[in-house]
């Protein structure tokens, strides 16, 4: 709590306090009737003798008076409990909003989905067994499950106490994760608490020790059970029902607050009071509860007030039917009201106000349910709470209003779709689109995924429902813990930072003014926030709906903004494409994994959308501080990737080829990404190391050449080049019935075969190209879209001269191979010709060499700024990114240095060292060249990983050299001034000592050393070397023991430790590793031009004219990324979405024999069968029950018989039935049966006069038969 609140406490929150002795009769002038002593009160108080005499009624509003508070803060229950609970002492007339205020806001109690007040049961042993039962296998249950605030007295006495324990049981079995799901609230009158003494201190406690005498017995000390607690203050002490007025004014405000986050859900907060036993005064409690409208459920059989409502409302009856008209008579009412008050409360004074208010109850009995242990149990207590509030809402619904609206929103609140599946959504219940909008708003921003399928599912139309104004204020309700939440906010103040923010400020305001400005995001903010989180996958998302298409500068963008915003009708009330997709970013972004995956199921695109889900959250985590967040957020990443490897092996092993296009195909959804960048950018090894991706990859790696052709046929070859005209390399064929069916294509159609053609190399372009035949022959353009214009054959000497050349590999081979002479040449400079400076050098080869790296820096380059249509500033950035490139860079700009000073004869040696130093970046660049090697390169990945190892090796390595050097170097040597000697025998040397190096002779002064040495300060100045000082020889042995053996055992033993477990952990995924890796370097020569430096030069000279010049677009761009027709498009998304849901298939039936479902619904057997058997120990009970009563009617029938057969008044006509038992005469004869034979008899002996009228009556056990 800050340092403010307390004095807020006391400065806004009061207590009350007597001002006026009005003395208590019964005290002979000792007591108030408030209940304090006389000496308790304050001097202006007892002078006025007057007004105290005419006063015969104490009254807390007139004879008390409020003053600041002096107990609040928290409790710590000595001896107890280590949980501290809040407690505050307040007035009775404390406005109720500000004590909702203080429980919501400055305690943090979540806001309720409903709010369970009991009442009644005064004293242990008061309260029966199975009330205990009810409360806590159904109360606490029931709360629980809805969310819900139990609000009951918070003393250790009557019902409070056993509804304390049932918390605290429930409290031990439930997981850790729920606790903070009930919540109990104690409010009782201040006067009553004992020890309240402990509780007082102006300035607050926190905490107040409070000591509990005696936990056995009923006494009305505060509970430990209870999270808050409520001290209502009426001015009186050890006086009940002070705080009944309290209660009512504060469940009636609470009744009026909405549900959800900060008031965020569509209902009002329902209320329901529980009456458990109970004393006569609490009548009073009650009817103003129902006034208010305030619904009660009653326990039947409790006792005390709680049976005579139950009588009252299941005996008293109209005379007659409400329906026919028939009203019963006032007066009859009231007597049989005083009747049934006389039953119950006998010994009451004041009959008739009791009547008047029992009364007053019975007129709104709508609003009052009865509760049955034995008929309903506690088990299913939560679907008894919804009855009865349904049941009191349908008392107070007009006239339009629906019931199962009503009944809609109390399952939405508590979240309970069972519920609703099973009583709401039939065939009974005709729900339409607009009902169900504003509750599958409530669904999504509350988290409630179930509902949100269970509203599609049932006559939502989601395209109707999401337009681009609801989803602006979806993620207006985005909660504030929320990583997402931070950068929106950062983005809509660098908006309202910008010129015009007055205009923008004016136009926000006038869409929704209850709600603050800076919740109020647009689609332009979002934007904005997935920019930052996808980078450069895809195009920018709204812009195009905001007008902002084609827009770079920031200012213009919020310019147009402003005016879009102005416009009474805007894109607002517009439509989503794809709504699914927009769903699915809302939930990723805030975290919500049910959601998420729920709204991944229903899009289209699934592997795409898996895969933007995955980099979404990892993004995400990347910016999140809290570590549980991060770690579930990463988590979800990995479930999304697992989602979209799982989904690619069920289409590839559906189609290949189709797969294939699958993964290089432009989204129009996701912003004309595909899969492979999108997985790129994720990070989503996983994915790639999937067999699809992998063959797509060797597919574009070999492009024409058969996969199975030797290296060494490759590098003849690539030296002799006519050979690719041979069969000496074996290219891929088109299959004759390939070649057969393309000749078919039928006239005016488009190639919808497309979707099922994959574009590996020039012969499937070439291939795609006859196929569609002179009417729309294929030509990719720069954009990367199918143009339909004509095409050319090509001659066989070019096309096969291209499938050759054009290659990944063959690229990639012939780098290596001029990589290699490159070194060689560079070593050959550097050991043998490296000539002195101008004008004597540099030679020829030098000069060859010059030009060489000129020509590697152009590809660089090319690379950097000619590829792709990013910007300069994001090309940069991109660059950057890549640990190689960055070797590259260091690479030529050493390479520069050393250029630029070896022509120098004053820095010719500086030069040198620059180029050697160059020449082995330079050759550390081999590494990447072979990371696409199999065996080579997962090693190559295990040896990056270790280097991190070696860098945390070497911190502890420093320290201890450091340390050990530092203190040798000071016990040898009293006197040394020569930097140089000491930076060798303070690092150096004892780096040295660590591979066995020792040099005894001069550490050991024990040994001589044949060196000259002096110990002349001014000398060792000069340069000479100084003597060695024996004081210490014996401490510098040792330090020389201890260093070896921390440095050669611990140090080195740790770091062969790391390295083993480095090795371990990576060598398990080295695989995958190496494979993420492989489609860098593929993706890296496959954009490269077919010549390696320095031939390169020829091939950027080419392209300049093919591009610049003769504006031919690149075919390559198709091996990567591609763009389908819309006709192709949906018939692509058509299949992968058959592909899905085959999946989600699989996956419901494999989950449904896994060992946890079985177990669930074995479980739900089991309550079924014990439900059961409980209904029938139930019907076991009552047949008793009735067999008990059917043995009295047959005694009391065989005393009739027998006494008419004595009177001899009846003569039988046949002998008497031979009775078998009592049990066969009760399954012989039905009760009908029984009544008419009654009734004759009686009938009999009227008419023989052998019995009076009056017999029965004088009998009261024949009558009650």
């Amino acid at each position: 709590m800050s340092q403010t609140e307390p004095k807020w406490f006391s400065e806004e929150i009061k207590k009350r306090v007597c001002t006026t002795f009005v003395e208590d009769s019964f005290s002979n002038g000792r007591l108030c009737q408030c209940g304090m002593p006389r000496d308790h009160h304050a001097s202006a108080s007892l002078c006025d003798y007057f007004s105290s005499a005419i006063v015969s009624h104490w009254d807390s509003t007139q004879h008390s008076a409020e003053v600041p508070t002096d107990a609040f803060g928290e409790v710590e229950f000595a001896g107890a409990s280590k949980r501290q609970s809040h407690f505050l002492r307040l007035s009775s007339n404390t406005p109720p909003a500000i004590v909702y205020s203080i429980l919501t806001e400055r305690w943090g109690l979540p806001t309720p989905n409903l709010v369970l007040l009991v009442e009644g049961g005064v004293g242990r042993s008061k309260v029966k067994n199975w009330v205990r039962e009810v409360l806590r296998q159904g109360l606490v249950k029931a709360a629980h499950s809805t969310g819900a605030w139990i609000v009951a007295g918070g003393l250790r006495e009557g019902v409070g106490r056993c509804l304390g324990e049932a918390v605290r049981d429930h409290f031990t079995a439930a997981p850790p994760d729920s606790l903070a799901k009930v919540v109990t609230i104690g409010i009782a009158p201040w006067g009553l608490v004992t020890h309240r003494d402990q509780l007082i201190n102006p300035e607050g406690s926190f905490p107040a020790v409070y000591y509990i005498s005696n936990t056995s017995r009923d006494s009305f000390c505060l509970d430990n059970n209870y999270q808050a607690f409520l001290l209502v203050d009426n001015g009186t002490v050890g006086r009940t029902g002070g705080e009944a007025s309290f209660r009512a004014n504060l469940e009636n405000y609470i009744s009026h607050q909405r549900t959800g986050k900060k008031g965020s859900g569509s209902m009002d907060i329902p209320v329901l009071c529980m009456l458990v036993s109970g004393e006569s005064y609490m009548l009073e409690r009650l009817d103003l509860s129902l006034k208010n409208s305030i619904p009660w459920l009653v326990l039947a059989g409790s006792g005390g007030l709680a049976d005579l409502l139950t009588d009252i409302l299941e005996n008293v009856q109209a005379s007659g039917s409400e329906d026919e008209g028939n009203v019963m008579n006032k007066t009859d009412l009231r007597s049989r009201l005083a009747e049934k008050v006389m039953k119950h409360f006998p010994s009451e004074p004041d009959i008739d106000k009791l009547v008047e208010k029992t009364l007053s109850i019975y007129k709104r009995r709508g609003l009052v349910s009865i509760y049955h242990w034995e008929q309903e149990g506690p088990d299913d207590f939560d679907t008894v709470l919804l009855k009865a509030l349904v049941r009191s809402s349908k008392q107070r619904l007009s006239g339009n209003a629906s019931p199962s609206t009503e009944e809609l929103k109390l399952a939405l609140t508590w979240n309970r779709v069972d519920i609703a599946r099973t009583d709401l959504f039939t065939e009974d219940v005709q729900w339409k689109n607009d009902d169900l909008e504003d509750f599958m708003t409530d669904a999504l921003v509350n988290d409630k995924p179930q509902f949100v399928q269970l509203f599609a599912e049932n006559g939502l139309n989601i395209l109707d429902y999401l337009t681009y104004g609801r989803l602006e204020r979806l993620y207006w309700c985005i909660s504030d813990s929320c990583v997402a939440y931070t950068v929106l906010l950062r983005h809509l103040s660098d908006r309202q930072g910008m010129p015009n923010t007055g205009i923008l400020r004016a136009s926000t305001d006038a869409l929704n003014p209850s709600s603050s400005l800076i919740k109020e995001f647009t689609l332009y903010e979002v934007s904005q926030l997935l920019e930052d989180l996808l980078g450069d996958v895809c195009e920018r998302f709204f812009h195009g709906i905001l007008g902002l298409h084609g827009m770079t500068s920031t200012r213009k963008m919020v310019k147009r903004l402003t005016r879009v915003l102005k416009e009474e009708i805007g894109y607002r009330n517009k439509k989503c494409p794809h709504p699914w997709a927009a769903l699915f970013i809302w939930a990723v972004l805030q975290n919500r994994r049910e959601m998420a995956i729920y709204f991944w199921e229903m899009t289209t695109e699934s592997v795409l959308s898996a895969l933007t889900g995955c980099k979404l959250l990892r993004e995400l985590s990347k910016l999140e501080r809290e570590t549980e967040t991060k770690q579930s957020m990463k988590e979800l990443a990995k479930t999304f990737e697992k989602l979209a490897h799982d989904m690619l092996s069920k289409c590839y092993q559906s189609s290949e080829s189709r797969s294939f296009v699958l993964l290089k195909k432009k989204s129009v959804m996701w912003g004309g990404a595909t899969c492979l960048k999108m997985a790129m950018e994720a990070d989503a090894r996983h994915f790639f190391s999937h067999d699809g991706v992998q063959s797509l990859l060797s597919q574009i790696w070999w492009g024409d050449m058969d996969r199975s052709t030797e290296v060494w046929k490759l590098i003849l070859t690539f030296f002799v080049p006519p050979l690719c005209y041979t069969s000496l390399i074996s290219f891929r064929e088109v299959e004759e019935t390939e070649e057969r069916n393309s000749d078919e294509v039928p006239q005016g159609k488009d190639i919808e075969w497309l979707y099922a053609e994959t574009v590996f190399s020039f012969r499937d372009l070439k291939r795609m190209q006859e196929k569609s035949g002179d009417l729309s022959p294929i030509r990719p353009t720069t954009k990367g879209r199918l143009d339909w214009q004509s095409s050319t054959k090509r001659p066989f000497l070019v096309s096969r001269w291209r499938q050759f050349w054009y290659a990944p590999v063959t690229a990639f081979l012939g780098n290596v191979l001029m990589y290699f002479l490159f070194l060689l040449l560079f070593a050959y400079v550097l050991l043998l010709d490296f000539k002195p400076p101008p004008p004597t050098g540099p030679a020829p080869p030098e000069l060859f060499l010059y030009f060489w790296v000129f020509t590697i820096a152009c590809e660089e380059v090319r690379e950097t700024l000619l590829i792709g249509s990013k910007t300069f500033r994001k090309r940069i950035r991109l660059y950057t990114q890549d640990v190689w490139h960055k070797f590259d860079v260091i690479a030529i700009t050493l390479f520069l240095i050393g250029v630029s000073c070896r022509m120098f004869r004053i820095t010719f040696t500086l030069g040198r060292a620059a180029l050697c130093l160059d020449y082995m970046v330079f050759t550390l660049r081999l590494i990447h060249i072979f990371a696409i090697h199999k065996q080579l390169g997962p090693k190559i990945i295990i040896v990056g990983k270790m280097m991190k190892d070696v860098f945390f090796f070497l911190f502890f390595l420093g320290v201890w050299m450091m340390a050990y050097g530092v203190t040798n170097q000071a016990l040898i040597y009293t006197y040394d001034s020569s930097a140089d000697r000491i930076l060798r025998r303070v690092l150096y040397r004892p780096y040295l000592h660590i591979f066995g190096q020792i040099p005894v002779e001069e550490i050991d002064s024990s040994y001589d050393w044949d060196a000259e040495c002096t110990d002349n300060a001014t000398l060792v100045d000069e340069g000479m070397e100084p003597c060695r000082n024996p004081h210490h020889n014996w401490l510098v042995v040792i330090l020389l023991v201890v260093y070896l053996l921390v440095t050669n055992i611990l140090l080195m033993n740790l770091l062969i430790a790391m390295f083993s477990y480095t090795f371990t952990k990576v060598q398990e995924r080295s695989d995958t590793y190496w494979k993420f890796q492989r489609f860098n370097v593929i993706a890296e020569y496959h954009s490269r031009p077919c010549l390696a430096p320095p031939f390169i030069i020829i091939s950027h000279i080419h392209l300049i004219i093919k591009r610049n010049i003769r504006k031919i677009p690149s075919e390559k761009i198709h091996h990567f990324a591609i763009e389908l027709k819309e006709k192709i498009n949906n018939r692509l998304l058509t299949w992968e979405s058959i592909q899905k849901e085959n999946f989600l298939s699989a996956e419901a039936k494999k989950q449904r024999g896994s060992d946890g479902e079985r177990l669930k619904r074995m479980s739900i057997k089991v309550d079924g069968v014990l439900k059961q058997t409980a209904e029938i120990r139930d019907v076991d009970r009552r047949l008793r029950a009735l067999e008990s009563e059917m043995e009295f009617c047959c005694s009391t029938l065989a005393w009739m018989a027998d006494a008419l057969f004595q009177s001899g008044q009846l003569k039988a006509t046949k002998s008497p039935p031979t009775r078998k038992g009592k049990l066969h005469f009760f399954h012989s004869i039905c009760f009908g049966e029984l009544f008419v034979c009654c009734k004759h008899i009686v009938e009999t002996e009227r008419s023989l006069h052998y019995l009076s009228p009056n017999s029965f009556t004088d009998n009261p056990s024949t009558l009650e038969s």
